[in-house]
């Protein structure tokens, strides 16, 4: 059967929307990520026998016009489209007028924003069959079967495991299906990537050019209050791949993208487990696989660990720093201290692996003076970059549901997350800090970071002492020049 894996059109005329980015956005330094989820599922149907196509029409920049064609020519049976919460309605609007092109098509949403309200997004537009929730890889595979019988009737969709769909009026909610035990068993996604993309589609401005991302495991074993992901699509199931196949990957990527320079590890929390990354490590040395990596982490790494990591390839580490104060951090339940924060940075820098810190403000409890120590404190630590991003909430968090009963949220509107020119957005009224004043510090904290002496005599000495980042450090400055001196528009 043929089947449309689609990252559907967004906001084409400003730039590139990285949906599958934990913060969808238009983003400031020019990042777009990868189609993780759509990739998964595209191998899956296709070891099953199907004609698939993976279309990503943001990192193409594909308007609708261009999509539409590309859909008409080749006539699926079956039609997936990857949402987010900013681009929720547009995304709607998409599936409809596919469905007015190709009526026999089947037409079925995934990701986040559907899983956490699957009846309010069926009731944006009738023409929408159906939602495909939480992992969808298996739940399409099961939709593809009962879709492809010469008998088939809509009161069939009833034995999906994962699918809200209509029927009649009335709106079904199957079961939820099982999260996937093995994750061994799913193809590489990289595969895909071969077969469907071109990996200078995508960029990530703390990594080498081109470069490649990749997920070893799904959800996460801690609890912050704010991530997407481990709550609304892996239900807090952390599921780590083996690490024999986490490395065959990693040598697949070796054999079949020779411009690749860099690979990006992007589970939530690549170090959840000391021993499988050590394992990952050792594995890569036995190999002798010559690679360049970063991936994300969390304070409780220790300086052992990162020097096996930095011996295996490791470049860079993405931890999410949050805020420089502690109260902070227990609100968001981080579940980390300030020391364990600078304990992490100074042993980075032992290890010789650079730091991506992240840090959010407008949390709860958030004031001038709290934002105002934070900035002091990422100046203290003075990662190699460091990124200052607003609270976004997303439906099926605990965050949202914090702005939502505390009456913090302006709006209700999801296509308010973001600015008309698909920049994030802030939203949230908290007593004594309203919206404007966190997202206006957000700005200046990104270039009172980036343009402090300090910073830059450090970034000067690197590039003199490790040539090997210049490329890296250029790259990273000229995307995100315009913002640092004027600002988001």
């Amino acid at each position: 059967m043929k089947i449309l894996l689609l990252n559907p059109p967004f906001k084409t005329q400003y730039g590139r929307f990285s949906r599958t980015s934990r913060s969808p956005a238009i983003t400031k330094s020019g990042a777009i990520y990868y189609p993780f989820w759509l990739a998964y599922a595209t191998g899956v149907l296709e070891k099953a026998g199907h004609e698939v196509k993976l279309i990503d029409s943001c990192a193409y920049r594909l308007d609708k016009k261009k999509t539409y064609k590309i859909a008409q020519e080749f006539k699926p049976k079956l039609i997936v489209l990857d949402t987010s919460t900013p681009s929720i309605y547009n995304d709607v609007e998409i599936g409809a007028e596919l469905k007015e092109i190709l009526p026999e098509s089947f037409v079925v949403l995934v990701g986040t924003h559907p899983t956490a309200l699957p009846e309010e997004t069926l009731n944006l537009n009738p023409k929408i069959d159906a939602i495909a929730r939480y992992e969808y890889d298996y739940t399409l595979l099961h939709l593809a079967k009962v879709l492809e019988n010469s008998n088939f009737r809509r009161e069939d969709l009833v034995e999906v495991d994962g699918l809200s769909f209509r029927l009649g009026e009335e709106i079904i909610h199957n079961p939820d299906r099982s999260l996937i035990k093995n994750l061994d068993e799913l193809p590489f996604m990289t595969k895909v990537y071969r077969d469907h993309l071109d990996i200078h589609k995508y960029f990530f401005s703390t990594s080498d050019y081109p470069e490649i991302q990749i997920i070893t495991g799904r959800g996460c074993p801690h609890r912050c209050f704010f991530c997407v992901y481990p709550q609304t699509f892996h239900k807090h199931k952390y599921r780590p791949r083996s690490p024999e196949n986490v490395v065959d990957e990693l040598e697949f990527i070796v054999e079949n993208f020779p411009d690749v320079r860099e690979i990006g590890i992007e589970d939530d929390t690549f170090t959840a487990n000391k021993n499988r990354t050590c394992k990952i490590c050792n594995l890569i040395l036995e190999r002798k696989l010559k690679i360049k990596w970063y991936c994300n982490a969390r304070v409780e790494l220790d300086l052992e660990t990162m020097r096996l990591m930095k011996e295996a390839g490791c470049e860079l580490l993405i931890p999410g720093f949050e805020s420089g104060v502690q109260e902070i951090l227990d609100n968001i339940k981080k579940g980390i201290k300030i020391q364990q924060i600078e304990e992490f940075v100074e042993n980075a820098r032992k290890a010789g692996l650079l730091i991506h810190a992240c840090f959010m403000l407008g949390n709860p409890g958030e004031t001038k003076k709290t934002m105002e120590h934070t900035l002091d404190f990422a100046k203290k630590l003075n990662c190699d970059t460091s990124q200052f991003f607003p609270l976004i909430v997303y439906p099926g968090t605990e965050a949202y549901r914090w702005a939502l009963e505390n009456n913090y949220l302006r709006t209700q509107d999801f296509s308010k997350w973001l600015t008309k020119k698909g920049n994030y957005n802030y939203l949230i009224d908290q007593p004594g800090l309203p919206a404007e004043e966190v997202f206006k510090f957000c700005e200046r904290a990104n270039r009172e970071y980036y343009l402090r002496a300090r910073y830059i005599a450090y970034k000067l000495k690197e590039v003199i002492s490790k040539p090997s980042q210049f490329r890296r450090t250029v790259k990273s400055f000229t995307k995100f020049t315009k913002y640092l001196i004027q600002g988001a528009k």
